[in-house]
């Protein structure tokens, strides 16, 4: 018998730049855009970093929502008001180089199928200088939403999809890029009843537009950015999801993670369950939808009234919790990754999201110490999970040794 070489494989710990949005001050970055990019390399070191995931954004002059509407505010860090020239693009790559800082993907989260036909079309123009700025990077992924249609059902939603999503899968495609779509229902993007505003909140609709995807040539286009907290928020557990997909033969789609937890308020849970808050939200004034942007982001309590985001390494769990699927088992995501999805570890990437509303500080002194925590926590889940890999499924399988206890298993939750 040859003892098996313990070798570890390590995720690629990354940070989005949306963590802060005015790193570089505005009256600055409106003058040079590139400099917040630089600004943000550099910072990124001084955070313990591989990469950043390079934010982008509709400029706060040119956006449809304003900022007071969002729960958690978008960031411009690549300003696209002008096109990513070769020349910009030589610039942040000199920066790339001298900070030692990679890029994960560029990120754009925008309602792509905007039922609005001018805004949709403004989304979409601006999603293409997104696709172009990566290839000017050198960069072979973007990372967004799906949207939704909110003049149409979810079914209908379906044939959207295929007739104003597919060719911006095939623009992807022409450029040589994936498009990795982060699953978060996005519940306060209306003032309506409707939960589920990105169809691309499940593995069940995942497969289903995976499909649509096959049928037009773009399925190679089309993967997911995983977030645990959004499989809290809709009472799902990491380990469960990555079973069903493996079942199913799709564990090949999730093609990244956004580090990002989930702390269930369960007060708010026996007050208003998993759909959140319904009525008297103080969106809706008088039976009409409010015009006031500081009402409309109170339609965000069918979320926020029954949860909190969690920076990784910044909340407590009780042991109980992970069994409810009320709060990330963050050693156990690392592991379940492994076991059961098709990745290339060594090139995946783990994109720490900062959207813990009480630690959002715009203080980049205040902040760099709590990213830098989180960041170091991060790193360090990972680095457990992969050696608990390496031992348990490498070593001692190869000399026949038994792994002992039973761990988590999927769908006992």
């Amino acid at each position: 018998m040859v003892a098996k070489e313990f070798k570890p494989q390590y995720m690629k710990i990354g940070v989005l730049t949306a963590a802060l949005q005015e790193l570089t001050p505005r009256e600055i970055r409106d003058k040079d855009p590139d400099r917040a990019i630089e600004d943000w390399l550099d910072f990124a070191g001084e955070l313990g970093a591989d990469n950043i995931q390079l934010s982008a954004a509709l400029h706060p002059s040119e956006a449809d929502v304003p900022a007071e509407a969002l729960l958690d505010p978008v960031a411009n860090t690549l300003d696209l008001r002008e096109p990513f020239t070769s020349s910009r693009a030589r610039r942040v790559q000199n920066a790339m180089k001298k900070s030692q800082i990679g890029l994960s993907d560029l990120a754009y989260f925008d309602n792509m199928l905007h039922e609005d036909p001018g805004i949709r079309r403004k989304k979409h123009a601006f999603m293409l200088r997104v696709f172009d700025a990566a290839v000017q990077l050198g960069i072979d992924a973007v990372c967004g939403f799906v949207g939704r249609n909110q003049d149409l059902s979810m079914d209908q939603n379906l044939l959207d999809f295929e007739e104003v999503f597919v060719p911006l899968l095939e623009e992807a495609k022409a450029r040589g890029l994936t498009y990795r779509v982060e699953q978060c229902p996005m519940p306060g993007w209306t003032v309506k009843d409707n939960f589920h505003n990105n169809i691309a909140y499940t593995p069940g609709i995942w497969i289903a537009l995976h499909r649509i995807c096959e049928r037009n040539g773009v399925a190679d286009q089309f993967r997911i950015h995983y977030d645990p907290s959004h499989a809290i928020l809709m009472g799902q557990d990491t380990r469960s999801i990555f079973q069903f997909l493996k079942e199913e033969k799709y564990e090949f789609l999730i093609a990244g993670f956004h580090v990002k937890g989930q702390v269930i308020d369960s007060r708010g849970v026996s007050a208003w369950g998993y759909g959140g808050q319904t009525i008297e939200r103080g969106d809706w004034v008088n039976g009409k939808p409010s015009g006031n942007p500081a009402d409309q982001v109170k339609a965000w309590l069918k979320q926020t009234v029954l949860c909190e985001h969690e920076l990784p390494g910044t909340a407590r769990h009780d042991p109980l919790a992970y069994l409810q699927n009320r709060t990330v088992d963050w050693l156990d995501h690392q592991l379940a990754a492994r076991e059961l999805l098709q990745l290339d570890v060594a090139n995946t990437h783990l994109i720490v999201e900062h959207e813990y509303p009480r630690a959002r500080i715009q203080d980049s002194s205040l902040l760099k110490p709590i990213l830098q925590g989180s960041i170091a926590f991060t790193r360090k889940i990972d680095e457990a999970a992969a050696c608990m890999y390496a031992l348990q499924h490498e070593v001692l399988a190869a000399q026949n040794i038994p792994v002992q206890g039973i761990g988590r298993e999927p769908y006992r939750s």
